[in-house]
């Protein structure tokens, strides 16, 4: 029985060590899109997703600022869905609509709190899903 639970212990610290190297890779991946003029805001939003499952994630953007919203899984652009959307569930913009496109740039008049969903949209059965977001300096 001791056996059996050290064998678990180790499969376990192996996938949960396997996972945040994974995420790490798409995190840098993801790093490339907040460039110049943008500067990052110094989080990551990162979560582990099988193929029906949504992340979703709360942020505020700041009137009278520019940002831009990075957002990848796996080492290619184009695999993550990301839909933005008021406190109301109004939806704002989703990448869906563009051809899943890696980020997004857009103005804020006024300050606003957001929410964040995204989802593999069907293109592998479960991966990191890392989303990044900057501000124009």
């Amino acid at each position: 029985m001791k056996k059996l639970f050290l064998i678990a212990l180790f499969n376990f610290t192996f996938l949960i060590f396997n996972c945040n190297a994974q995420c790490d890779t798409i995190a840098s991946v993801c790093a490339k899109h907040i460039a110049s003029p943008f500067i990052s805001d110094g989080q990551q939003y990162r979560a582990l997703l099988l193929s029906d499952q949504t992340a979703e994630f709360h942020t505020t953007f700041y009137g009278g600022a520019t940002y831009r919203i990075a957002a990848v899984t796996g080492l290619k652009d184009g695999n993550l869905i990301f839909s933005v959307y008021d406190e109301e569930r109004n939806l704002l913009y989703s990448n869906q609509d563009f051809k899943n496109a890696p980020y997004w740039d857009f103005k804020i008049n006024s300050t606003l709190d957001v929410i964040i969903e995204a989802n593999l949209g069907g293109t592998t059965t479960s991966g990191c899903a890392v989303m990044l977001i900057g501000f124009k300096q």
